[in-house]
Formats: structure tokens, sequence, C-alpha cells
């Protein structure tokens, strides 16, 4: 199982770490790059094909203003891409947001909420998990330590 991460600019790596680390711990093993869909098209279309060909199986994709990248990576391939709204301006992320949940049809783009590059790994792994059994044993036993987690500490919360 294999799940690329791709951004728009060095300045996303912050937001986009997040989706790293949340693939590190679950174990699914990844790639990142900054590639840009207006100032580098072609690199982004050349790695697109070495990914399909690679076997990668989901797509994360950040991008902040116009937010064009998980579109465009949308239109070159049938693998699903998750797109990450990122806060890169005076709108708050909201253009970034738009701008991928507005994307005509055939070409959808999942997307998560602005700066959530979390949210996108766990989704990929959600996705992942359909066909890769020991991924979903680690995602129920995350979970599981997760609501405990949450019951021990509102146990101690005091009005």
């Amino acid at each position: 199982m294999k799940v690329a991460i791709i951004f728009g600019s060095p300045s996303d790596t912050p937001i986009m770490k997040k989706a790293a680390q949340v693939l590190r711990e679950l174990e699914v093993d990844y790639t990142a790059q900054v590639l840009s869909a207006h100032r580098t098209p072609e690199l982004l279309q050349e790695t697109i094909r070495k990914l399909e060909s690679h076997g990668t199986e989901v797509i994360i994709a950040g991008a902040g203003l116009a937010a064009h990248l998980p579109g465009v990576i949308a239109s070159l391939t049938l693998i699903p891409v998750i797109g990450v709204p990122i806060n890169s301006g005076g709108l708050g992320g909201m253009d970034a947001l738009l701008s991928m949940v507005q994307m005509p049809r055939p070409i959808p783009v999942a997307v998560v909420g602005v700066d959530n590059g979390a949210n996108a790994a766990y989704l990929a792994c959600q996705m992942l998990a359909l066909k890769y059994p020991g991924l979903q044993a680690r995602l129920v036993a995350f979970r599981a330590a997760m609501k405990a987690d949450f019951e021990e500490n509102t146990e101690k919360v005091e009005l």
C-alpha cells in the first residue's frame, strides 16, 4: 500500500508533515514532494504517471490560494485524491476549500478541513483498510486507544 503526498509550495510543509506523521504511525508507506500545477505542469504529469506505475493507491494533495493542484491531479489519474486546503492568504483558506469542493463532475476530489493534513491521512488509511487487514487492525486499535484516553480524561473533569 502506498500513498503519495504532493503539495504546491515549501511553505505548506508544516501542514503536510501532519499527514506524513499519521502515515508513519499507522505504518503506511508514502512518498512526498513539492510540485506545482502552474509552475511545473509537465513534471506533475510525469510524476503522476510514475506514481501509477509504482502502485500508488491514494494521493493526498495540499494547496492554498486558488488550490488547483488536487483537481489537476484528479484530472490526470484514477487514483483517488484527497485535497487539503491550506490557509495561504487573506481568506482564511476558504478560497482553497471552495476551489477543491467545487470540482466539476466527473473529476471528484475528496476534501478535508482547512489545514487538516492529519485527517487527510486518516481518510487515506480508511480507504486502504478496505483492502489491507493489517492496516484495518491498526486503525481499530488506534480508535480503541483514542476512546479509552477520552473516557479516562473526561472522568477527571469537575465543574
